[in-house]
C-alpha cells in the first residue's frame, strides 16, 4: 500500500508523542530546587526561620509563640503574611545573633515595654503591612501622639485578640481610660458592660478627623447610627438636640435617667428662664407643699410631663413640643 510521505511523517510524529507520554511517569524525578530567599535575606537572618525560634520560645515561657499558628499571621498560603516570607523575623528583625548568643534582649525586636525600640519604631513594623482606610489617620491620632504602640492594645500571638472581641475590648481600653470605666459602672449607661456594645462602635482607635476620634464627623451622626428616630428632620426642632447630643446627655454614663447631665427641671432651666412659667427649681422650698408653692407638674417627669417630644415634633400643635 502506498502511503504518501507527508502522511507517513505525521504518523511517525504521533507515535513518538504517544511513547513519550507513556514513559513520562516512569522518568526519574528532577531534584526540586530550593525556593529563592527573600530579597532582604542577609547573613544576619537565620536559615530555618521559626524553627530556630521554637527551640526556646515555647508555651509557658516568657514569650509563648505557638498560639500564633492559629492566627492569620501564620498562614503561609497568604503571601501577605509574615510566615509567607521571613516568618518570625519579618516582625522581630534578624535573629541570627540573638540565637547564637543564647537569647537575651539585645539584638532582637522584642516589642515589649523594655524594648530598645521606641513605640513609633515598633509601630513601623506593623504599618508596613497594615495600610488602608482603617489606619490612614493613625499618624494624626491621639493614640499615636501619646506614644501608644500597636502591641499595647493588640496581642499578636493570641488566637483571639481581646481588643477585637466585643465582650473583652472595653477591658483593654480601660487600662488607660479609667474615667470611662467609672462612667460605665453608673446606673444609666450604654450596654458596654453587658457585652452588647464596644468602644469601637463609636470611636475609631486608629485615628479620626473628628473630636474624640469618633467614627463619624460629628457627635450627632455617631449617635444617629443607633438612635435613628432622633435624626429627623422635624418640623419643630429643639435647638440643642440639633446642635449636639452631649449638651444634655453624658455619652458614657450618668447617675440620672437616660444619661442626662441633670434632672429636669434643672437641666431645662439652663436655657429656659423661669419667668412666666411655673417651673421653679426643685428645691425643698420649690416643691409642692414647700414654702415656694411649687407646681405639682414638677414631679415625676417634670417638664417632660407636658413637653414629651423633647427631641423634635412634626405635630401641628407648634413649637412647644407637646405632641
Amino acid at each position: 500500500m502506498n502511503i504518501k510521505k507527508p502522511l507517513l511523517a505525521t504518523l511517525l510524529l504521533l507515535s513518538g508523542l504517544a511513547f513519550n507520554a507513556a514513559t513520562a511517569d516512569k522518568a526519574p524525578d528532577k531534584a526540586a530546587e530550593p525556593p529563592a530567599p527573600p530579597p532582604s535575606m542577609g547573613t544576619e537572618y537565620t536559615e530555618t526561620g521559626a524553627d530556630t525560634c521554637l527551640m526556646c520560645h515555647v508555651d509557658g515561657g516568657d514569650f509563648p509563640v505557638f498560639a500564633i499558628f492559629k492566627t492569620k499571621h501564620a498562614n503561609r498560603a497568604d503571601k501577605r503574611t509574615p510566615f509567607a516570607g521571613l516568618q518570625c523575623e519579618a516582625c522581630h528583625g534578624p535573629g541570627k545573633k540573638h540565637a547564637e548568643a543564647g537569647g537575651g534582649p539585645d539584638g532582637i525586636n522584642s516589642f515589649e515595654p523594655s524594648s530598645f525600640l521606641t513605640p513609633k519604631q515598633r509601630n513601623k513594623f506593623c504599618l508596613e503591612c497594615h495600610q488602608g482606610n482603617a489606619r490612614t489617620g493613625w499618624h494624626a491620632s491621639t493614640h499615636d501622639s501619646n506614644n501608644i504602640a500597636c502591641n499595647d492594645c493588640h496581642k499578636i500571638h493570641a488566637e483571639r485578640d481581646p481588643v477585637l472581641a466585643m465582650a473583652t475590648q472595653p477591658e483593654v481600653c480601660y487600662k488607660c481610660h479609667r474615667k470611662e470605666r467609672a462612667d460605665f459602672s453608673k446606673p444609666s449607661t450604654h450596654p458596654v458592660r453587658f457585652g452588647k456594645m464596644a468602644c469601637s462602635d463609636c470611636h475609631s482607635p486608629h485615628g479620626s478627623t473628628s473630636t474624640g476620634m469618633l467614627i463619624t464627623p460629628t457627635v450627632n451622626q455617631t449617635c444617629y447610627t443607633c438612635h435613628a428616630e432622633k435624626r429627623g428632620p422635624f418640623l419643630w426642632e429643639h435647638a440643642p438636640v440639633a446642635e449636639d447630643c452631649t449638651l444634655c446627655h453624658h455619652p458614657h454614663g450618668s447617675v440620672n435617667p437616660a444619661r442626662l447631665k441633670k434632672n429636669a427641671p434643672l437641666l431645662c432651666q439652663q436655657c429656659h428662664s423661669v419667668a412666666g412659667h411655673p417651673s421653679v427649681a426643685r428645691t425643698p422650698a420649690g416643691l409642692p407643699g414647700g414654702g415656694g408653692g411649687g407646681s405639682a407638674f414638677l414631679l415625676a417627669g417634670s417638664c417632660l410631663n407636658c413637653h414629651s417630644q423633647i427631641h423634635g415634633s412634626n405635630h401641628p400643635s407648634g413649637v412647644k413640643l407637646m405632641r
